[in-house]
Parts: structure tokens; C-alpha cells; sequence
């Protein structure tokens, strides 16, 4: 199952704002909007619901922005899925009992948990430390 767009644009933009964290500095949406190519619009959403949630603080002004409340290594992403998809609900109503199902239902219910608990195990310190070591392997392809 792969994440929603919602939160894939969320995310991202976490991980803008846990490259700065440790300066104390702040991101307006217009400015992970442009780099990231996200609509301004759409990005307020998620990260007005991520400062609802607790991992966002947003600070007013002209040099206002957004900025994490925690470090990037306490932030967990299942927090942020959670914050920004919700509980995960089933996809119908109807509960459908025969054997078939019930194999599909528990199927589910594993996946379910593997992706739970790689959600849990992941911090946003480690996507940053991805996404730096991808930066640095382009870099040095080009050299």
C-alpha cells in the first residue's frame, strides 16, 4: 500500500523541514510549494492538519513559517500518517464471512501490521539521511 498523496506531499515537506531543524529556521509553503512542486493550496491543508497534530508549529509574520516542534529523530511516520490519513478504515460495510474472505481479511490484517510497524520504526531523521545520501550519490556521479 503505498501513501496517499496527501501524505507523500506531507512527507516531503517534513523532510524540507527536517533539513533546517537544527538552525532554528523557518519554511513558508510557498517555499517547499516551488521546490518540491506542490500546489501552495493543497500543501497549506496538510500542514495546518500537521500543526493540529502537533508535529508543526507555525509562526506569523513576514518571515514567519513553519518549523517542526520536535527533532527530526522523535518524529515518528506513523505519527504523520496517522495525522494526515486518519484511522484506517475497512473499504465496505459488509462483512463477508465466507472462507475466501476470511483468508483475504487476515492477508490484510498482516500487511496491515508489517506496514504499522515499519511506519513506527522509521523517523523522519532516517528519510533525511536517505534523501542526503542520494543527494551525495548524484553529486559525485557528475564529478
Amino acid at each position: 500500500m503505498a501513501f496517499s498523496s496527501k501524505t507523500e506531499y506531507g512527507l516531503v515537506a517534513l523532510i524540507e523541514l527536517a533539513a533546517i531543524h537544527s538552525s532554528g529556521a523557518v519554511l513558508q509553503v510557498a517555499e517547499i510549494a516551488a521546490r518540491q512542486s506542490i500546489p501552495d493550496r493543497y500543501l497549506e491543508q496538510m500542514l495546518t492538519s500537521l500543526r493540529r497534530g502537533g508535529i508543526l508549529r507555525s509562526i506569523r509574520g513576514p518571515k514567519g513559517g513553519y518549523q517542526l516542534v520536535r527533532p527530526p529523530a522523535e518524529v515518528l511516520v506513523s505519527e504523520v500518517v496517522s495525522c494526515l490519513e486518519g484511522d484506517a478504515v475497512s473499504r465496505d460495510g459488509i462483512e463477508r464471512r465466507t472462507p475466501e474472505f476470511q483468508v483475504l481479511h487476515g492477508l490484510a490484517g498482516q500487511l496491515e501490521s508489517a506496514r504499522l510497524d515499519l511506519l513506527q520504526g522509521t523517523t523522519l531523521q532516517q528519510l533525511l539521511e536517505r534523501r542526503d545520501a542520494l543527494y551525495q550519490a548524484q553529486a559525485m556521479y557528475f564529478i
